[in-house]
């Protein structure tokens, strides 16, 4: 078959007035060729290659075509994917702007004094548990913390704050990252193709004699942050405390987890009638984890006061912030 084709393509140069070999040597051309860059011609560049990918987790050929536009410089082609990934971020968030975002993680970090409570939203389930958009609720609590920790706030007793959409979305990124966390986002959308939004975040900073109690709803671990809680609930109890006072942890994880069942709207006093179901006032409702006796009475004899709490939910419509 092969020697049927040689002998017709010498029969056609000689009619044309080709030279035979030169149009056998170009029929039997491959269709495509494949351009490789001189800084991929050897094997430590190949290594650079392997090296920008495992670094920045971009694609083989986003890193390819980064190398190969910064001349083999890792640090500018690392420079350069970041920025075209920001771009398609930023791109792509324009686009889904608007959609609903009812989904997502509520992350809850305790350091020394200070505990935050953050709230990032997604479109779906299935997303709020990819390791990346539990990377951004994670950037966004260690930006928080760091925003409460550069406050000046009183010795003397607790102080709490809030921060909404547009003030979480400002926080500087942290010291490891440029930017803001709004440009965290942004790459997170560009990444994972849904719609985001930084909700809400909630900040508390004790002295001593204070304790913060803490719970997260069907909680997970960060994937690299151990003392990071992620859940779809959680919730801040701010108590004052006796130095005698035992099993403050599992108390304070207690008062939480009450917290999150019952969603009381206020702390209320011990001298508060008993409530039933429909209480709103913490102390004055049912105790969670025994209804026969009310949370004020369960508190009571551990030797500490509930001072205030903080509650989140995931995907609230309205978010109630306990003053």
């Amino acid at each position: 078959m092969l020697l049927l084709r040689s002998l017709r393509l010498c029969l056609v140069a000689r009619t044309r007035n080709y030279p035979a070999g030169a149009l056998l040597l170009q029929s039997l051309q491959p269709w495509h060729t494949f351009h490789v860059g001189p800084w991929l011609s050897s094997a430590s560049s190949k290594e650079l290659l392997m090296k920008l990918r495992r670094k920045t987790g971009y694609s083989f050929v986003n890193c390819k075509k980064a190398l190969e536009t910064c001349g083999g410089d890792l640090k500018q082609a690392e420079s350069w994917l970041h920025e075209q990934a920001q771009k398609e971020g930023w791109s792509k968030a324009a686009k889904l702007h608007g959609r609903k975002t009812k989904e997502g993680l509520i992350g809850l970090l305790q350091e020394g004094s200070t505990t935050v409570l953050v709230e990032v939203n997604c479109e779906t389930d299935f997303v709020s548990r990819n390791v990346k958009f539990q990377q951004l609720v994670q950037r966004v609590a260690l930006g928080t913390i760091l925003h409460c920790q550069s406050l000046k706030s009183q010795l003397s007793t607790y102080s709490k704050g809030f921060l909404n959409s547009s003030e979480l979305s400002e926080l500087p990124a942290g010291p490891e990252k440029e930017g803001c966390l709004k440009d965290q986002l942004a790459l997170a959308i560009g990444k994972l193709g849904e719609n985001m939004t930084l909700k809400r975040a909630a900040w508390v900073k004790v002295p001593a004699g204070f304790y913060v109690g803490s719970y997260v709803h069907g909680a997970t671990h960060s994937p690299s942050l151990h003392n990071l809680v992620l859940g779809k609930y959680g919730a801040l109890v701010i108590c004052e405390t006796s130095e005698q006072t035992a099993n403050l942890e599992e108390l304070g994880r207690r008062l939480g987890q009450h917290v999150v069942g019952m969603a009381p709207l206020s702390v209320g006093s011990l001298d508060d009638e008993p409530g039933g179901e429909a209480e709103t006032k913490m102390l004055s409702q049912p105790y969670l984890l025994d209804p026969s006796i009310t949370l004020g009475q369960y508190v009571q004899p551990q030797g500490v006061t509930v001072i205030d709490f903080v509650r989140f939910e995931c995907g609230e419509e309205e978010a109630a912030e306990a003053e």
